[in-house]
């Protein structure tokens, strides 16, 4: 892969994406090439449906491992945040002016984005529009959905 774009990363992600490489090299290759095997050894390959999905299965594993090495090979692990501005690695709590609703998030790299969990990514909209700004900081987010205001209340 010639992107060397880099990957941000907490600690527990990059745990995360180790103990999954090692799960594909250690566990789940293994089964594949014995699966590989053992539809190999039923005959015909050309009209062979079981060594067709083993195949399948094996250029998925074996993609999932090149993923993983190359992010962590790029990854630059988010340390020591400071809370004076909006920052990966800190959570922010804003509020929409329109509303007065407040949310808290944590921004995160992309990698490790989970909106269900309040993780967002730093390349999302509003955390694009919030970085870099202090607590009472009211910015405009473009969204593609419009626009609209947010003010930093808290950082952590």
């Amino acid at each position: 892969m010639s992107d060397t774009k880099e990957i941000y990363l907490t600690e527990e992600g990059l745990n995360s994406m180790k103990e999954e490489l090692n799960y594909l090299k250690v566990e789940r290759r293994p089964e594949v090439i014995n699966a590989l095997k053992e539809a190999r050894a039923l005959g015909d390959l050309s009209e062979n449906a079981e060594y067709d999905a083993a195949r399948t299965e094996q250029a998925e594993v074996e993609g999932r491992i090149m993923d993983l090495e190359s992010m962590i090979e790029k990854a630059v692990i988010i340390k020591e945040v400071k809370t004076d501005k909006v920052s990966i690695g800190t959570n922010v709590k804003i509020k929409y002016v329109e509303d007065g609703d407040t949310e808290v998030y944590s921004i995160v790299g992309s990698r490790e984005a989970d909106p269900f969990a309040n993780k967002i990514s730093n390349e999302s909209p509003i955390a694009r529009a919030i970085m870099g700004k202090a607590i009472g900081d009211v910015v405009t987010v473009e969204s593609p959905n419009g626009q609209y205001s947010v003010e930093v209340v808290a950082i952590s």
